[in-house]
């Protein structure tokens, strides 16, 4: 009976460790497969800000699939110290080469500035800069006021938005967003990316007249060309039109048709009674002639007398 007993218990310890064997061997395997699948990645340790210049602090590596990694990664993070920031990059995000201004490229405003561009920098107070919500990636439009040429005949100061579609690079010495609104308020200066022919607009405008930036929707690239407003345009009034939706487009606006405009009430025209046509009275009918039935046989008639 014990002899029964022990070559049980053998015989499950043999079948449990062979099991053990094999779970093992397979996850060692796939272990293997998985290693041979990854590749080491350099990635953010902490959120770099825009136009940092990164230092090794800053990078870790990790571990992706072959296959899930995005284009321009690095596996060293040797190749990426010194190099400054484009956009920012936030912690446990891969750094690519697209992050990344050209080797050389010095830290700050000037590794932002894309190629044929130039930054310039205006002066706002809470007018101008719209409250504070002139931050940088917003959107402006630069509106000013000049008063015309002496030789011109109207002499009537004019308005007339000068450069469109501008992006704001900075506000103050911030190249990202302020984190509370104390510090948007507190900013006196703006830095715009311009053209070089925006900036001789854009300082031309500044000396001869006032300023003023108009914000706009980030995604409106529209072009809107007007006349411009003198005094005598503003007297002329103005249209009312239906109010958008906050944030909406042009193309996502409904088309309400315009509330025809009110004409002066006509005099009234007088209206003669015209008078119902008279009844044609009929005439009488003719008293019957005397006759007399007349019957032949089977033939009847009738002989009327004068």
């Amino acid at each position: 009976m014990r002899n029964k007993r022990l070559l049980f218990v053998l015989v499950g310890a043999v079948a449990f460790g062979l099991f053990a064997a094999v779970s093992v061997s397979r996850y060692l395997s796939n272990a293997q497969a998985t290693s041979r699948n990854m590749q080491s990645v350099v990635v953010a340790k902490v959120d770099i800000p825009l136009g940092t210049k990164v230092a090794a602090e800053q990078l870790m590596t990790a571990q992706f699939p072959t296959g899930a990694t995005p284009d321009g990664v690095f596996d060293k993070t040797d190749k990426i110290v010194g190099r400054v920031t484009v956009t920012n990059v936030a912690a446990r995000e891969p750094v690519t080469d697209f992050k990344l201004a050209p080797e050389g490229s010095a830290g700050g405003l000037s590794a932002v500035i894309p190629e044929g561009y130039r930054a310039m920098t205006v002066k706002v107070d809470d007018v101008i800069g719209v409250a504070g919500f002139l931050q940088p990636g917003t959107m402006v439009d630069v509106l000013t006021v000049i008063d015309p040429p002496e030789q011109s005949m109207n002499r009537n100061p004019v308005s007339k938005i000068v450069i469109q579609n501008v992006k704001v690079l900075a506000s103050g010495q911030n190249l990202d967003r302020p984190k509370n609104e104390r510090e948007a308020d507190t900013v006196k200066a703006v830095t715009l990316q311009v053209t070089p022919e925006q900036a001789e607009k854009l300082a031309l405008a500044s000396t001869e007249g006032k300023l003023r930036l108009v914000l706009r929707n980030t995604m409106d690239q529209d072009d809107e060309q007007t006349p411009g407003a003198n005094k005598q345009s503003l007297l002329g009034g103005e249209h009312a039109a239906p109010a958008p939706e906050p944030g909406s487009l042009k193309s996502e606006q409904t088309n309400r048709p315009a509330t025809p405009a009110r004409r002066a009430p006509r005099a009234a025209a007088s209206v003669r009674p015209v008078a119902p046509a008279a009844e044609t009275k009929q005439a009488p009918p003719a008293p019957p002639r005397p006759h007399v039935e007349m019957i032949q046989g089977a033939k009847k008639s009738t002989v009327e007398f004068p």
